[in-house]
């Protein structure tokens, strides 16, 4: 029923934009989601890569938590780091992005693409000399066989995607043609691209679902060294890795070995780095990189703060409402309690005033609506949901509430005090109660880490001023991660991230279908037909003027509907790391990339 109502909202865009189904394509060497790739085919290397790096040593990598597979493509267990795209250390997609464009991708395994200007079907012809670390080709028939298991075992998102396409064949041993007839999805081939491509002779289609500690076989440029299960994994460059001469992946991939240690917890991981246990640190609290970094490794030279500029969207940091509780179900409910987060407090006080207030799922970019009146076009989308947004939203005028700083805004308590009548809840005696029940407001709030600990804690203390009480619960990185996957929570603190070009990430945060399905990352629970029908119209546009009139249209759609209270974002990327460790001059837009390291040995 929301697919029908999505479909009818866009057919008077839709219909005078599509060109006749099927029409002519040429292989290209690379794809854009809007417009043309910004690299010609002849481009040598990646413009933020240095292709004369110098190759060896080891870099090491802490990662907060534990891992209990290698099987980074299944529901079941937590996977291992490094091992899948987009890191792919060790199995690698069809095509590469290049992070210095919003959405573009270039050859890798396949070293070509074809699609029509419909998209309606695409063909990716394989790089002959592709192989497996175990010397075995890549072929037309790794990849059906990839694209049939991932759509029926593999995570939510992959069965999402590939289910999108209606059949795929292989033309010869090195070509595969997909049919994406009726998708009316133009980011599809690109996503399909993305897919990665595993070995069919290696990879046990019965037991996939399942963990496992064994080391995968891949295409990529490291292999499986060592695991110590929880603790560690260890990359090993591969001496005959077939695509290191690729220009997309010159300059990259250049230390011969790529370890990723793992801690419990932060402070553990933090005391790891400055005992020099690992080399790069993208450091997350803003209270340890104000005024953390003076231990003797800093001040003597031997780690290097280097903070990095990011030009993308910075996302939203939220406190989330799951609205499958009852307590969240009415929208005024979860208004009235984002009245009570003052942020300038929090900032000032917990954070050291580093951060911004984020406003927008797509802050600091033009797919932001923030600030800015809806267009003619995002009017036209939106005609179809009268009462989706709005009107403060869709004119642009609405901001999260303005505390005054003082943690204890009288006036911002009254607003929410009579929100909440409105929605049914009443102050008695301190206590916040629903009407006629009696029932007290209590809510649980799962915290993953003592600076969320923290933060709920000061927000706990400002609902108690309306007779709301938050429990704020630790637990461990594992039980977290689970309890996350089936939903089971009152209010968590997330961050979904943006890119310069957001399409079909967008369902599995935000659809109906997702908020019913474990391990999707709807954890607020959406079920709105305008926010598909706004899905809808980004992935269905042709032009860069359409997108950004129906992603502004999906934020004013999300921010209407209160699901979460937004919290705030960087202004950079805090990387500190090993004096040894280098990277590239240049920074591409999506910022710091790992892969694009490497050490210099005396």
């Amino acid at each position: 029923m929301i697919r029908t109502i999505a479909a009818t909202a866009l057919a008077a865009l839709v219909s005078v934009l599509a060109p006749a189904a099927g029409a002519s394509a040429e292989p290209r060497h690379g794809i854009a989601m809007h417009g043309e790739p910004a690299l010609p085919a002849d481009f040598t290397a990646l413009p933020y890569a240095r292709p004369d790096a110098p190759k060896g040593g080891r870099i090491v990598f802490g990662v907060q938590g534990t891992f209990d597979t290698l099987n980074t493509f299944s529901v079941r267990g937590i996977a291992a780091q490094g091992i899948a795209p987009p890191t792919g250390l060790v199995t690698q997609a069809l095509m590469a992005r290049s992070y210095d464009e919003p959405f573009s991708l270039y050859g890798l395994v396949a070293e070509s693409i074809e699609t029509p200007d419909d998209r309606s079907w695409v063909t990716f012809r394989l790089n002959p000399k592709a192989r497996f670390s175990d010397g075995r080709p890549v072929t037309a028939d790794d990849v059906l066989f990839t694209w049939a298991l991932l759509k029926t075992k593999g995570k939510p998102n992959f069965r999402n995607w590939y289910a999108k396409a209606v059949k795929a064949e292989a033309l010869d041993p090195h070509t595969v043609r997909f049919d994406l007839t009726g998708a009316d999805d133009r980011e599809l081939p690109l996503i399909l691209a993305l897919m990665p491509v595993l070995p069919r002779h290696a990879t046990d289609a019965d037991r996939f679902e399942e963990t496992t500690l064994a080391p995968p076989i891949g295409s990529g440029p490291y292999v499986v060294a060592q695991v110590k299960p929880g603790e560690s994994i260890t990359y090993r460059r591969n001496p005959d890795y077939w695509g290191k001469d690729l220009p997309i992946s010159r300059g990259l991939y250049n230390p011969d070995e790529i370890r990723f240690d793992y801690y419990r917890d932060a402070n553990s991981l933090f005391e790891a780095f400055k005992g020099g246990l690992y080399d790069v640190r993208i450091e997350d609290s803003p209270t340890r990189w104000m005024t953390g970094y003076d231990f003797p490794a800093v001040t003597d030279g031997r780690i290097v703060r280097d903070p990095v500029t990011v030009r993308t969207p910075k996302g939203m940091n939220a406190l989330v409402f799951n609205t499958r509780r009852p307590v969240f179900a009415d929208a005024r409910v979860r208004e009235a309690l984002g009245l009570l987060f003052d942020f300038d407090w929090v900032n000032r006080n917990l954070f050291y005033g580093v951060y911004q207030r984020t406003t927008s799922y797509f802050q600091g970019s033009d797919l932001a609506s923030t600030g800015r009146p809806a267009s003619a076009r995002e009017r036209e989308l939106l005609a179809h949901f009268p009462d989706a947004v709005r009107p403060d939203i869709l004119d642009g005028t609405w901001r999260p509430a303005q505390a005054d700083g003082s943690g204890r805004d009288r006036e911002l308590a009254r607003k929410a005090l009579d929100l909440l009548d409105k929605a049914g809840w009443t102050l008695h005696d301190g206590v916040l109660r629903r009407a006629g029940s009696g029932e007290p407001m209590t809510i649980e709030f799962l915290a993953a880490s003592r600076v969320q600990e923290r933060l709920a804690l000061n927000f706990a203390q400002s609902l108690q001023r309306i007779g709301v009480t938050m429990r704020v619960r630790l637990v461990d990185d594992v039980q977290y991660w689970r309890r996350l996957a089936s939903f089971d929570f009152d209010m968590i603190q997330f961050i979904w991230g943006a890119s310069p070009s957001p399409g079909n990430e967008q369902y599995g945060r935000w659809s109906a279908r997702a908020a019913d399905r474990q391990g999707s990352l709807n954890y607020a629970g959406a079920r709105n037909p305008a926010i598909e029908a706004m899905i809808d119209a980004m992935l269905s546009a042709r032009e860069r003027d359409d997108f950004v009139a129906a992603t502004r249209a999906l934020d004013r759609v999300l921010l209407s509907q209160f699901y979460v209270i937004p919290l705030f974002n960087q202004p950079e990327q805090w990387v500190a790391h090993s004096a040894a460790v280098k990277r590239p001059a240049v920074t591409p837009l999506f910022g710091f990339q790992p892969e694009t390291l490497w050490r210099e040995t005396p």
